[in-house]
């Protein structure tokens, strides 16, 4: 199979007449350390085969099927740059992985929205040191990958949630860059969140950074700061579907549809493992997700399906107080539900936010939307029957869909976030500010989970309206409601509402100060002064919580 050259176009090269060795070995160490270069899929093609070129070429077979991942993946290279589906273990192409690390190919760049868990998902890859850079939005439970990060063995690029399919997305259609209001005033513009790091040696407890981020340009339109964001294109894509038919046409099921469809369109050649190959003319053609034009090889699938947090719904979610944590839990989330409106569309954070569904009043009817895809989200299945690993939410948790319920990408998830098309989002925090600035996802040198989509959530606070459910202060005693956040935002001046297990403060984005409207029963004005490190003013009328 003739093969053509690396995941970046000789076009975007100076002549080889006018190179230096200087210059050539610059342009090499650009083409192996920047995955964020662009081509279109139109201009590859038109492009020779080179002889040195290491990475398999899309080609038009007879057939696409393969006869396994083995036979699939024969020919990919060292150093190639892998676009991983899935969303924590849901809908990843754990067939190919396996593959890909039994032929020990290493060196790999891998994109993805998290890097898996355990052996499942790129876990399987990372873990033996195959792979050597990533982009993705969240670590999540990933410990062995986020030590490694710590300790400098592996080069992160953390990328908001929705920034990183809108690139992947932007890679496959042509357009090799767009602006974006995610990330604006945060590490994420100014490239403070360094790639590489080495863990301190001299007792100073900072590490050393090896590789920085990379700054942002930034340009206002209509008034409002937004960041410029590159596309993303790979060497392979790796993908799993419930259906494909002998053409390469996909059928997507429920949650799994995240990054699949767009990371198709962006490999060079694209690799789909499918539950079940079907003649062609066998799919409806209103039911397919991915045309065949995106996909070059068919597997089977033979991996079991994983499920990273397997939830059964409990007295606990149900609201009933089982312990002082989980009743101090229930008092925010109880509060929280009331910021929830009947025929609101909300999206809910893990753990706190989740819990305030549960305390929805009778006859109010709101509208869950998961990040990873989901519109009409139900509770937690009530029994293992009611299981589906295809179907979880953004906490990687097994979830139900209410009558009315939709399904789709990540892409359209983020449209209608970034869109304001979501009326009010209910968060958890590590600091806010008296100005309404929200830290949520990095304690640096420290924790480094990610942002995941936090950052998307809050880039649009004046038609989302942005709600924190926290506890007022951390394991230690210390605030969470501070003059100034000292950890790297998630977003500046976004917050309007804070809920927490002490009180309710109502917080004014355009003057930047806080307002005491509600305490908690029992809970006195002294001891909020005592546990708030915040100026705030306080309420002429003040409200039971």
């Amino acid at each position: 199979m003739a093969l053509l050259q690396g995941a970046f176009p000789r076009a975007s090269l100076v002549s080889s007449t006018c190179f230096t060795l200087e210059t050539r070995a610059k342009t090499l160490r650009i083409k192996a350390c920047d995955a964020r270069l662009f081509s279109t899929a139109k201009a590859r093609r038109r492009q020779a085969p080179r002889p040195e070129d290491s990475h398999p070429s899309p080609s038009r077979p007879k057939s696409k099927l393969y006869k396994d991942a083995d036979e699939a993946v024969s020919d990919l290279k060292d150093g190639s740059i892998v676009l991983s589906a899935g969303f924590g273990l849901c809908g990843v192409a754990q067939t190919i992985i396996e593959a890909i690390a039994k032929k020990g190919l290493k060196d790999l760049t891998a994109v993805s929205n998290n890097a898996g868990l355990g052996d499942h998902g790129l876990a399987a890859l990372t873990k033996r040191g195959q792979v050597s850079r990533m982009i993705c939005s969240y670590l999540g439970g990933n410990k062995d990958l986020e030590k490694a990060y710590l300790t400098g063995k592996i080069a992160i690029e953390l990328c908001p949630q929705g920034t990183l399919v809108e690139r992947i997305r932007a890679g496959g259609a042509g357009i090799p860059a767009f602006f974006t209001a995610t990330g604006v005033k945060t590490f994420v513009q100014s490239g403070q969140i360094p790639i590489r790091q080495q863990p301190p040696d001299d007792g100073s407890g900072k590490p050393t950074i090896v590789e920085p981020g990379r700054p942002r340009e930034t340009r206002i339109f209509n008034n409002k700061e937004f960041v410029m964001e590159t596309a993303i294109t790979g060497d392979v894509a790796i993908l799993r579907a419930n259906k494909v038919d002998e053409a390469g046409n996909c059928q997507l099921k429920l949650t799994t549809k995240t990054y699949a469809t767009n990371m198709a369109k962006a490999g060079r050649i694209s690799i789909v493992e499918a539950d079940e190959i079907v003649p062609i003319g066998a799919l409806n053609p209103d039911d397919i997700d991915i045309p065949g034009i995106y996909i070059d090889r068919i597997v089977p699938a033979t991996a079991k399906k994983e499920i990273e947090i397997r939830k059964i719904a409990t007295k606990e979610d149900a609201g009933v107080d089982t312990s002082p944590a989980q009743a101090r839990r229930n008092r925010i989330a109880k509060r929280a539900a009331k910021e929830l409106k009947d025929g609101y569309y909300v999206n809910l954070g893990v753990g706190i936010p989740t819990l305030s569904a549960s305390f929805v009043e009778p006859g109010v009817k709101v509208w869950l939307q998961s990040e990873n895809g989901i519109l009409g989200m139900g509770p937690y299945p009530g029994n293992e029957d009611e299981i589906d690993p295809d179907l979880i939410n953004a906490g990687k948790e097994t979830v139900t869909l209410l009558p009315g319920a939709a399904t789709f990408d990540s892409a359209d998830s983020f449209a209608m976030i970034r869109g304001g098309h979501v009326d009010v989002s209910i968060l958890g925090a590590l600091q806010v500010s008296a100005a309404g600035d929200l830290a949520n996802y990095m304690i640096p040198g420290k924790v480094f989970k990610g942002m995941g989509g936090a950052m998307d959530l809050v880039s649009n606070p004046d038609q989302t309206k942005i709600v924190v459910a926290t506890d007022h202060v951390d394991k230690n005693g210390r605030s969470k409601i501070v003059e100034d956040c000292a950890l790297p935002l998630t977003g500046k001046g976004v917050v309007s509402t804070i809920i927490t297990d002490l009180c309710v403060f109502q917080v004014d984005r355009k003057k930047g100060h806080l307002t005491l409207t509600e305490l908690a029963e029992g809970v006195s004005l002294e001891e909020i002064k005592s546990k708030t490190d915040a100026t705030f003013n306080v309420a002429p009328e003040m409200k039971q919580m």
